[in-house]
């Protein structure tokens, strides 16, 4: 996809936004069992789809008579969503989701291993690649999810020689090897857009947000809210996906400033870092990823993808907190950082929508 090339990161050649492909060969068998593969599929969507219908009139209209109790409002609505987000996991293949816990120190004098066990109030700080790891916590945790509100989705297009905003550029640039990438056409780093605030939104509006750009301001008329207002009212933990978009998995994007100015260590609550990594794809199981939304109803086809296969596995910053989980994560996931925002996948999904008319 060499006319995507302008969005490949020049620091390590990796392109995060489009489809991972599955590389050549066994092509004929996946073709000869598709019909297979379709019929399942078709049943499981349907499924799925009958969860989610469950899911809306259980979770959020028959659990509201428990509102006056909280607490019992809380088990009950827990009890439920787990129980329909590892069904569905299920349904789409994903019957084991292997979970590592990273100590922050090893060897000797390590401490026991920590609980990976965030309470009401605290965050949960995860990479976005798909709509897989949000049903993932629903089942864990039940928590809150936020969508990000941005001050505009006009993103002014960078010029060549332009002076870039970031200060640092992740990964490598020796020059030599592998690392010698030639990238006449790169784009400089785009200006960063702020990001106003955060909407509550439940389980099924995340999902359908999956590939999705954050929302502008002047297009919602409910007010956004910072970070901590939402978490200090909070009962559950609440997920914050600081790319403000989905990538491909293969890096992390630039995090977006989503913290303010929270200065470390933080001390009224925990941070708790996940990054998320998926297989490769194969000619008999697509990408766990979802990096493009859906024209109709996403991400209803590519949950049919998935579904239609039984092969699946498993310094001085402006926002330091996001520049540390950032960090941790690339750390403990082993995967490259880059320098492309989501504020790049803007003026990307303009290029790749243009070109899927013609």
């Amino acid at each position: 996809m060499e006319k995507f090339s302008a969005y490949r990161d020049p620091g390590t050649g990796i392109q995060p936004f489009l489809r991972p492909i599955p590389p050549s060969g066994s092509e004929w068998i996946a073709t000869a069992i598709s019909p297979i593969g379709y019929a399942i599929g078709a049943v499981k969507t349907v499924l799925l789809l009958a969860l989610a219908l469950v899911y809306l009139v259980v979770v959020q209209s028959v659990c509201l008579v428990f509102s006056p109790i909280p607490p019992l409002h809380r088990s009950v609505t827990y009890l439920f969503t787990a129980l329909l987000s590892r069904i569905a996991l299920l349904l789409v293949g994903l019957y084991w989701i292997p979970v590592e816990v990273v100590q922050r120190k090893r060897g000797r004098t390590a401490p026991a291993q920590e609980s990976w066990n965030p309470r009401a109030g605290d965050l949960i700080v995860s990479n976005w690649a798909s709509w897989v790891e949000v049903l993932w916590l629903a089942f864990r945790f039940n928590p809150i999810f936020v969508l990000p509100v941005c001050e505009t989705l006009e993103v002014p297009s960078p010029t060549k020689g332009a002076s870039s905003p970031i200060t640092r550029t992740p990964g490598r640039r020796t020059g030599t090897g592998s690392a010698a990438i030639s990238s006449p056409s790169a784009r400089t780093p785009t200006t960063r857009i702020p990001i106003v605030g955060f909407r509550r939104v439940s389980l099924l509006s995340m999902i359908a947000s999956t590939g999705r750009l954050p929302i502008s301001e002047d297009s919602t008329t409910s007010k956004a809210e910072t970070i901590e207002s939402i978490r200090s009212k909070a009962d559950r933990p609440v997920v914050v996906f600081p790319e403000c978009t989905t990538s491909n998995g293969r890096a992390l994007l630039r995090f977006a400033e989503v913290f303010g100015d929270v200065k470390l260590p933080v001390m009224k609550y925990k941070v708790f870092v996940m990054c998320v990594r998926y297989d490769p794809p194969t000619a008999f199981s697509p990408t766990l990823s979802h990096s493009i939304a859906s024209n109709f109803l996403n991400p209803l086809g590519h949950i049919f993808k998935l579904a239609s296969t039984e092969f699946l596995t498993g310094g001085t910053y402006a926002d330091p907190l996001a520049e540390c989980c950032a960090a941790l994560m690339a750390q403990i996931g082993r995967i490259k950082r880059v320098g492309l925002g989501w504020e790049d996948k803007v003026s990307f999904l303009k290029l790749y929508r243009g070109k899927s008319r013609i």
